[in-house]
């Protein structure tokens, strides 16, 4: 009888190959010593981890890898290839003692074929070194969070492109360096700056974007990129900020640029807005419409489109109306403290609202946009399947509502957040008309109440598309033909008959899932839910604001922040996990406190340190059954320090189902102990992932060694799989 073993190598291997899932390739492997081999000769991408000391252990097998990760080897951010002292006698320090050029030299024999690269770089030797074993290389993304070295301008960036002859990708989103560093290794090496066509400078850690100069300089040498995203100096008081020459030189210099992202390092911090903020900055950005009219006009073949400012760029509608005609390609678009984005007056459409191809939309900080220019948006862009909007104050439950229903049969990613009318009950609220084919959710969980914003019985949401004034067909592509009207008329009026008919009080005769008033409230599709929430807030009202029944919901990321040297203790004992285990699919979260401020040590009299804070979010994390997890840790600004903390740890353990942990932050070698107890445990890291990293991590939380003998008996321990 024939199997599938009888299929030739040639056509197996392609299928093997078609298996992108990287636990589904392990198990492909375990089947027969045929499919291991064929599974190894297929894989092309491959994140590396262990620690150096282990050289015995370095794969070999994988000779088809194309795309290698070095950035997570461990210890984390350790210097691996830094030429070391000679004169250490402890044994547990002698992979210290490695020559790095034979660690390099390895590498490469290992994975001879690599044209992508991703390494953490944390001083100039690995940058010496290693990019000079692969010299096909074309793509590098460099990663380090602790201090630059005292080096020239430009010297680390000169030593990578001398052993690169032929990149053309180069990202530095996660690499800290100066801005200075830039331009002159880009004017030094011709050759490669004139190969790159991928340049990646959005690096939240630039205390100061680029200025007007820089991006002269780097347009200049760098002709052909096709792919720029760079942070950006837009405040007009400091010298050198970016205004219209600025953005016409982008245009003039870069005009096959398909995808062109700009933005504030302010946005970068990633820091929450005030909900109560009209929308509006005291000081106007440096460049008007018509330059950005000019900057569109030079940019026929944009794709993708970030323009985040953190200024008043005012009456912006023109110029976004031109990026229909003059970007036909655009399919995403983020903009940052535009105003004017979209003012219908009557029926006509206007400013963003015309880019009919669109199929992602991000607004944030537009003071003036209200209902009736979200339901403009809805009406034009209607290919959409992606939205957010963020900070605008005068946008409404009923407005959110009517959009989702324009794009019911498109939006299946939503995020809603820092808006003052919209919190979690009004945004789920909102969302019912597409919540069982929404698949990637965000909102904020501000606990307020339908009922208390606005007394919604009776009233109707959602239109038929197919039907115009008077149930006569339209030729109008939205299916609105030539009238718009009020608000009224658009969202209240009962004359005409919705064909989906969302009286909260009635039973619905279409199969939209609704119920009773509060709808059935299942979320058949959703597989990622983003929170956000306030320090000292609880999450257990979650299910009651709307999200019961998440069957097929398998990743979180809860993100906390505030202060919580403001709060004596919390009003209640935990913060909420285990109410998440009603949905029984989840298996990956972040639980991300890395910006809460408390105390690290000793907290004055009537306080709780970041210790009791951390066993307040982290009580009940045990009852989920989580494989993956990432937790930030809390922080004490004055010292930076990001510690684990006795009682987290011991939490942490109970976690019994986790095969991967990620703590972003440090830790005591005893506390880590304690993870040993999760019986299936493969994957730790401790990983110091914000600016700045300490020095001196590898001599005081966890040593080098320390975090070598917890390898070791990590590994040592028999796992069922």
């Amino acid at each position: 009888m024939a199997t599938i073993n009888d299929l030739p190598d040639v056509i197996l291997s392609n299928i093997i190959a078609t298996i992108s899932d990287i636990r589904s390739r392990n198990a492909t492997s375990l089947v027969c010593r045929k499919f291991l081999i064929l599974e190894r000769s297929t894989r092309t991408s491959l994140t590396l981890r262990g620690n150096t000391r282990d050289l015995f252990m370095l794969p070999t097998c994988f000779r088809s890898v194309i795309h290698l990760d070095l950035s997570l080897l461990s210890p984390w951010g350790h210097p691996f290839l830094s030429p070391r002292a000679t004169s250490r006698t402890s044994e547990s320090s002698r992979a210290d003692d490695v020559d790095p050029n034979l660690i390099a030299h390895l590498l490469r024999h290992a994975f001879p074929n690599v044209n992508s690269l991703t390494v953490y770089a944390r001083d100039s030797h690995v940058l010496r070194m290693l990019p000079v074993q692969w010299p096909q290389l074309k793509h590098i993304k460099l990663v380090r969070w602790h201090q630059r070295p005292q080096l020239a301008n430009g010297a680390e960036l000169n030593l990578l492109f001398q052993g690169c002859p032929q990149l053309g990708f180069l990202d530095l989103s996660t690499f800290y360096c100066w801005t200075d560093d830039v331009p002159p290794a880009l004017e030094s090496n011709p050759i490669v700056s004139g190969n790159l066509t991928v340049l990646n400078l959005m690096n939240a850690s630039f205390t100061e974007g680029f200025k007007t100069d820089e991006i002269r300089v780097i347009t200049k040498c760098c002709p052909y990129l096709t792919e720029l995203k760079i942070a950006c100096m837009f405040d007009p008081r400091y010298i050198g900020f970016v205004g219209d020459e600025g953005l016409v030189c982008i245009s003039t210099n870069c005009p096959k640029l398909s995808v062109l992202h700009l933005a504030d390092t302010s946005v970068l911090s990633n820091c929450r807005s005030d909900p109560n903020d009209e929308g509006y900055t005291e000081d106007d950005a440096k460049f008007s419409v018509s330059t950005l009219i000019e900057v569109f006009s030079g940019l026929s073949l944009l794709e993708e489109l970030v323009l985040d400012v953190c200024k008043n760029v005012r009456d912006s509608g023109p110029a976004l109306e031109i990026l229909n005609t003059k970007c036909p390609k655009l399919r995403s678009l983020k903009l940052g403290q535009f105003h004017g984005v979209s003012m219908p007056i009557e029926s006509k459409l206007d400013g963003v609202a015309l880019c009919q191809g669109l199929k992602s939309l991000s607004i944030s900080n537009v003071g003036d946009l209200d209902d009736m220019g979200l339901i403009a948006i809805g009406r034009g862009c209607t290919r959409l399947t992606k939205f957010e909007i963020q900070s605008c104050k005068k946008i409404t439950m009923r407005g959110m509502r009517t959009l989702a229903s324009l794009l019911r049969k498109s939006l299946v990613d939503v995020r809603i957040s820092c808006c003052k009318n919209l919190g979690a009950s009004s945004s789920l609220k909102a969302l019912e008309p597409i919540q069982e084919r929404i698949e990637r959710l965000h909102i904020d969980c501000v606990w307020d109440s339908v009922e208390e914003i606005e007394n919604l019985n009776g009233v109707e949401y959602g239109f038929d598309l197919n039907e115009s004034n008077g149930g006569e067909a339209s030729s109008h592509p939205t299916g609105f033909g030539d009238t718009f009207g009020t608000m009224d008329d658009i969202m209240f009026n009962r004359s005409k008959r919705c064909k989906y008919d969302y009286d909260l009080n009635s039973v619905c005769t279409e199969d939209n899932g609704y119920e009773n008033g509060f709808g059935r409230q299942s979320w058949d599709r959703l597989q990622y839910l983003s929170l956000w929430i306030g320090v000292g807030d609880l999450l257990t009202p979650l299910a009651d604001a709307g999200l019961q029944h998440c069957p097929n919901l398998e990743e979180i990321k809860i993100r906390v922040e505030g202060d919580c040297r403001l709060w004596s203790k919390p009003s209640e004992r935990a913060f909420g996990l285990s109410t998440l285990s009603r949905y029984h699919k989840l298996v990956k979260m972040h639980l991300d406190c890395g910006d809460i401020i408390g105390y690290a040590h000793t907290a004055p009299s009537g306080q709780m340190d970041l210790s009791l804070w951390e066993r307040f979010y982290l009580f009940g994390i045990g009852h989920l059954n989580l494989r993956e997890l990432d937790y930030w840790l809390p922080q004490d600004r004055d010292v930076n320090q990001r510690s684990l903390s006795l009682p987290a740890a011991g939490l942490l353990q109970e976690c019994i189902a986790l095969r991967k942990l990620f703590i972003h932050g440090t830790a005591n070698e005893h506390f880590m102990r304690f993870l040993l107890r999760i019986p299936n445990l493969r994957d730790v890291q401790l990983r110091e992932d914000y600016y700045p990293a300490p020095e001196n991590d590898m001599s005081t939380e966890m040593r080098s060694d320390s975090l070598s003998r917890f390898e070791a008996a990590l590994n040592g321990r028999q796992i069922c799989d």
